[in-house]
């Protein structure tokens, strides 16, 4: 057998942990491989944030457009050139990617290698390039950020349909007639109002009784409603059980408490979820453990149970976010290179679904906190009660936070509203200061703006005995 080539640290995925994590690897004088099998930037870059959220700003263009007359503008028929809006896309993901792909080449230390990773042994990996070149190469330090990918349910006949998922719908460049979506979680939400407002009708199957099943009732409920006020159909509690083709179109059969339905459409798109891969690592090379669903099992410090080895991002379980993915990356860093001990416990986890209005979430739900036993109060605030909001025409949603009945700190909250990823930053602040709420209920902020109605969100539960 061939020598392996030494490195000091091998990075297997160049997602938003792995990317800047060789970088500080290489600056500060390790030798470092980062070993990509398609294309650099990972999920986010290519297939996950910034392609969508650019075809979700065309989204709401279309939306605006269509409302114009609300605003005393008027306009003539509005139509959607998927085809140009597709390359606006492209655009824009190949200049974030080749902006990244330059940064890593000019970086000293730093290769950057295309190919298929798996592990040979405890701290080796082979690497087949898609030449079927195969290198073997080794380090001290390992660390995974290789990712996840759209599942397949088992679903009778959907081997023998020609279904989407995350990344072809992207692709397309002619509307479907008639959108199927199974699965009712931030995918399939996304992707469902958006391609509403391009023109198609849609409808989403979700298998329980709301969408986006981790949010409270109430937002779940809101959300159901805009969604069915944008046109998109929602059926909720019902299990898909088969799906066909017939005549080039999809047949997909659900049942539920009243029984079997069939829904005829032009496309489905799956969105149920995402898997780890874990699967062509040959991980057990290096004993490194997975847990029932192949997650990498890791520690609060990211170590997996091979000693040297990390696993950072997706991969690893947990939430599935770009911003959750980069904090990896600052704790590796802080721990290997500062010789600090930083860890994920007790990490704040925000989040936004970009549907429409948006919502943003952080910290505890109010399920989640009753369930903890914990005694809080609950601040709501409807968006139609918000200056802003009204000036704009945009009263849908509401606000909500949860604070403790004690300490009046702020748990949690959800921002179901214009802008609200942005006015749910606002409260993290705040809980990553350990303000209490009366701070921002007497807080004096600009008017007219979102982050004002914070005064009244607080003051409006003051007001309730």
């Amino acid at each position: 057998m061939t020598t392996p080539q030494q490195y000091d640290a091998i990075v297997i995925g160049s997602g938003q942990a792995g990317n800047p994590l060789s970088m500080a690897l290489a600056g500060s004088g390790m030798r470092t491989a980062l070993i990509e099998r398609t294309h650099v930037g990972g999920t986010c870059i290519n297939e996950g944030c910034t392609p969508t959220k650019t075809m979700v700003a065309s989204g709401r263009v279309a939306y605006l457009a269509r409302r114009a007359a609300d605003y005393g503008v008027h306009t003539g028929p509005i139509s959607v050139d998927l085809a140009k809006v597709r390359q606006r896309k492209r655009s824009i993901v190949d200049t974030f990617r080749n902006g990244s792909q330059s940064r890593l080449e000019k970086t000293p230390n730093l290769d950057l290698i295309f190919g298929d990773a798996s592990f040979s042994g405890p701290k080796t990996v082979a690497v087949r390039s898609k030449d079927d070149d195969q290198r073997t190469i080794s380090a001290k330090y390992i660390f995974i950020n290789a990712g996840t990918r759209a599942s397949r349910p088992k679903l009778d006949g959907l081997d023998s349909v020609p279904f989407l998922d995350n990344i072809s719908i992207m692709e397309l460049d002619a509307l479907p007639d008639h959108l199927l979506i199974l699965g009712g979680g931030y995918i399939g939400l996304e992707f469902g109002q958006l391609f509403r407002r391009f023109g198609s009708r849609v409808t989403i199957v979700q298998s329980v009784s709301q969408l986006l099943r981790r949010e409270d009732p109430d937002i779940a409920e809101a959300i159901t409603k805009i969604l069915q006020e944008d046109g998109v159909e929602v059926v909720l509690n019902a299990r898909a059980t088969r799906v066909s083709q017939l005549d080039g179109s999809i047949q997909l059969v659900i049942a539920s408490q009243d029984g079997s339905k069939i829904l005829v459409g032009s496309h489905l798109l799956v969105a149920t979820g995402r898997v780890p891969n874990s699967d062509s690592l040959n991980l057990a090379a290096a004993d490194i453990q997975t847990n029932e669903h192949d997650f990498i099992k890791v520690n609060g410090r990211l170590e997996t149970t091979a000693e040297g080895i990390y696993a950072l991002g997706d991969i690893k379980g947990g939430p599935a976010f770009t911003h959750v993915s980069y904090d990896d990356f600052r704790i590796v860093r802080a721990n290997l290179l500062e010789k600090k001990a930083a860890s994920t416990k007790d990490r704040q986890v925000p989040y936004t679904v970009f549907i429409d209005p948006q919502l943003g979430r952080i910290g505890l739900t109010e399920v989640e906190a009753r369930a903890q036993g914990r005694k809080i109060r609950v601040a709501k605030l409807p968006m139609t009660s918000v200056a802003r909001a009204l000036e704009v025409d945009e009263t849908r949603g509401f606000m909500k936070a949860i604070v403790d009945a004690e300490s009046g700190l702020i748990l949690g909250a959800a921002i179901l509203g214009i802008e609200g990823g942005e006015v749910m930053s606002a409260l993290q602040i705040a809980m990553m200061g350990k303000l209490p709420y009366t701070a921002l209920r007497d807080g004096t902020f600009a008017h007219p703006t979102l982050a004002e109605s914070l005064n009244n969100l607080f003051a409006a539960m003051d007001s309730i005995h």
